[in-house]
């Protein structure tokens, strides 16, 4: 099996094959990477694709509404079993290697997003381990906001479910349900969360939600997919205009969840938190913020009632506020831009990206400069819509134009470049593109 081979089935499964030179040449580095590490032969090939989220910024985790896709970069996988019990996994791009035997802790980079996932598998499926030889390579830019690393996870998860034979297990048969139950699931081996009878750990630190995983298993290729969350479902799906394009830029900043990022990442789903137990105790209790303000503006004021007479530790009453007016006001343009993008109306669609980075910069607070100098300068370029996306605090930014894709490229980074030339910005085209994908 050949790289070229494999992306040609990737083209066959809904990849742009204006994008099938540059996925050759991903797995042969994969290959590359896995013939140097054993002589077994090749037993599993996947792609992984990062995601694009679109409007839903930290909805989520609420039971919101999130709007996103995959995309056309990620990371190819290539493994085989091992005669041993060991899980050795190679980075093909970076010559990194990590090895894994028992149940362990400590390792620190990429490394620890493996050690986390299967220790998580091992201790929920216990006596199914068996050793396995992985090796990847990745065209992601990787702590950007295009969701690396759970992308990263997903591929460990999925080359062990399969290894393991996990979804044959009894345990699988009770917990997870389907395509949707397994994105649900490899969300929690990241967060943490128990999932159903399978119990969770501390994850990778992040209290993070299952967007980035509803993208990378169940995206659609040429389309956005909508779903709302707590539990995860399927919305709505709808095709991008013909004549659009996607374009990423990368800020250069870089977005590490558990990095320094941590902690503000973390206080934001902290105040979803303390909004959903401010209502449940003095309401009939609801699963999720989403479900309890569900009756729209009636729980709205209420909620907005009750945070005048909270009195949490280290949160004020604006703070709070500011939290529930940002989930309710993104919460709403999903559904808005779904309508806006089934119509092909630029014009709706440039206002409700401007709306929704107004609430990440005034209300959310997860901006920095140079993710509001890139939307800025995207819309200088002659981009008719554009937002940042992701966790925040670094990361990227979404522009969506109807012109040459190359010249709004060199544009929209020569003008962020005269704004910050320290930075390594990168701008790519990001049509909507398969999921997760076995491909041998």
């Amino acid at each position: 099996m050949t790289g070229a081979q494999l992306a040609d089935r990737l083209v066959g499964h809904g990849l742009d094959s204006a994008d099938a030179a540059g996925k050759s040449g991903l797995f042969d580095t994969a290959l590359t990477a896995f013939n140097a590490m054993t002589d077994r032969p090749l037993q599993e090939a996947w792609w992984v694709p990062g995601r694009l989220e679109v409007f839903g910024k930290h909805t989520d985790y609420a039971g919101g509404r999130t709007l996103v896709a995959a995309i056309p970069r990620g990371f190819a996988f290539v493994a085989a079993p091992r005669a041993d019990a060991e899980i050795h996994v190679l980075d093909g791009t970076l010559g990194e290697r990590v090895v894994i035997g028992h149940p362990r802790s400590g390792l620190a980079g990429w490394s620890r997003y493996v050690q986390t996932t299967v220790n998580r598998l091992d201790r929920n499926f216990r006596g199914g381990r068996r050793g396995v030889s992985v090796a990847f390579a990745s065209d992601l830019p990787r702590a950007a906001g295009l969701s690396s690393s759970s992308a990263l996870m997903v591929g460990i998860a999925a080359v062990l479910t399969a290894e393991w034979n996990l979804a044959g297990r009894e345990e699988w048969k009770r917990s997870i349900r389907g395509d949707t139950g397994t994105a649900m699931y490899y969300s929690c081996i990241e967060n943490g969360q128990d999932f159903h009878a399978l119990a969770g750990d501390a994850g990778v630190g992040t209290r993070g939600g299952s967007e980035d995983h509803a993208a990378i298993l169940l995206g659609s290729p040429a389309c956005l997919s909508a779903f709302a969350f707590c539990p995860m479902r399927r919305l709505d799906e709808v095709p991008v205009a013909g004549a659009w394009r996607f374009v990423i830029a990368t800020s250069g900043v870089t977005a590490e969840k558990t990095g320094g990022a941590q902690h503000p990442y973390n206080r934001l789903s902290d105040g979803v938190r303390l909004l959903l137990a401010l209502w449940n105790t003095h309401n009939e209790p609801a699963l999720s913020l989403g479900a309890a303000l569900a009756p729209g503006p009636p729980a709205i004021s209420r909620l907005h009632g009750l945070i005048t007479r909270s009195g949490f530790p280290d949160w004020t009453c604006d703070t709070l506020r500011r939290r529930l007016d940002h989930f309710v006001a993104e919460n709403d343009i999903v559904l808005a831009a779904l309508g806006g993008f089934r119509s092909a109306d630029a014009e709706e669609l440039g206002a409700l990206a401007t709306a929704s980075q107004r609430g990440a910069e005034d209300l959310l607070g997860n901006q920095i400069p140079q993710t509001a100098a890139l939307v800025e300068a995207a819309r200088l370029a002659g981009a008719f819509a554009a937002c940042s996306f992701g966790a925040g605090f670094g990361g990227s930014v979404w522009a969506l134009v109807d012109r040459d894709l190359a010249a709004f490229a060199s544009e929209w980074l020569a003008r962020y470049r005269t704004r910050y030339p320290g930075l390594e910005a990168l701008v790519f085209g990001a049509q909507p593109g398969p999921p997760l994908t076995r491909l041998v």
